[in-house]
């Protein structure tokens, strides 16, 4: 068993972060490293929520497993190789001054067999290096949005 958590602070509302990570099945919109996202089944938001993403060549499903608006997503992760008997990323908002910091910690179980721990730490490690792109992304998704910044075409003549 090994757990990872990466960090960032973002200049937003906790319900704007929320927003953004509960639309479960738009990941793709905002992290570099999904290149494909949508939901699975009908429902759109709650526990027993399903995604499928992919990454590069890989396809996941997410279940969803925690669900606190506002404070808490958390979502297991199915299609990883066969050592890895559960992957869960939870996803921890709380708000600070002007802004919120956003946590994103990864949770990989590979059995309790020494060889196992130290396959877990290198997936989770990996994993990692995946939340600090989604973190980036996220990040870089809303602050973008609060500030307005949009393409326009100046037309006088």
């Amino acid at each position: 068993m090994a757990e990872i958590a990466h960090a960032t602070s973002i200049a937003s509302l906790p319900e704007d972060i929320w927003a953004a990570l509960a639309d479960f099945g738009g990941i793709s919109r905002w992290a570099p490293n999904v290149d494909h996202s949508c939901l699975t089944t009908s429902q759109r938001e709650g526990a027993g929520t399903v995604r499928r993403v992919q990454v590069g060549r890989n396809a996941l499903l997410e279940r969803v497993v925690e669900w606190a608006p506002g404070d808490r997503l958390a979502y297991a992760i199915e299609g990883l190789p066969p050592v890895v008997r559960a992957a869960v990323n939870t996803w921890t908002l709380e708000a600070d001054d002007d802004a919120t910091a956003v946590t994103l910690r990864t949770h990989v179980d590979t059995g309790a067999q020494p060889p196992r721990r130290v396959v877990a730490r290198v997936i989770a490690r990996l994993m990692g290096k995946a939340s600090v792109q989604m973190l980036t992304g996220l990040k870089a998704h809303l602050e973008e949005a609060q500030s307005g910044e949009s393409c326009s075409v100046d037309t006088a003549p």
